[in-house]
């Protein structure tokens, strides 16, 4: 079994920028062997649901705005920089970027909270979609809907990390 800090220094990123979520999954004891990604995602998961809701707004406000200032500075950490280029999101003309600049800014004042989305098997298409719609919820749906894609964007990050369980 890893030891809390190689635990912590391998999966506390998973969670952006939240590594009190891998730490509390591992005091918890619901971290076992072999990790999986499936095994290591329900424990992580757990934790999240488990933190106040001023820390599960802390993880969400940790993520980046999508084609945001921190990807045109190149500050993205790498994980959310394939995962925006793997969208197209760091290709996008002048205009798409004003009106996902747009956006951004809208959803944050409405919300307290960047938008989030598992971009992986999207285009930039899909998400300024989805975009579009989201940010018509009321604040509770969409609380839920981020704190689901956390989630997902978790578990991509874990199968990535752990391929075959390993």
């Amino acid at each position: 079994m890893l030891s809390r800090e190689d635990f912590v220094s391998r999966f506390g990123g998973v969670f952006e920028h939240s590594p009190f979520i891998a730490e509390r999954a591992y005091d918890a004891g619901s971290v076992t062997e072999p990790l999986t990604a499936s095994g290591l995602h329900a424990a992580l998961a757990a934790a999240f649901r488990a933190a106040s809701r001023e820390e599960r707004l802390g993880v969400l406000r940790a993520h980046p705005d999508l084609a945001g200032r921190l990807a045109i500075a190149g500050e993205l950490t790498e994980d959310s920089r394939k995962e925006q280029a793997g969208a197209g999101l760091d290709r996008l003309s002048p205009a798409e970027h004003a009106r996902f600049t747009e956006l951004n800014a809208a959803y944050v004042r409405k919300f307290g909270f960047p938008f989030i989305i598992a971009v992986k098997g999207l285009d930039k298409d899909d998400i300024l979609s989805a975009f579009e719609t989201r940010i018509g919820n009321g604040l509770d749906e969409e609380l839920a809907t981020a704190t689901t894609q956390v989630e997902r964007i978790a578990l991509l990050r874990l199968i990535s990390i752990l391929p075959e369980g390993k």
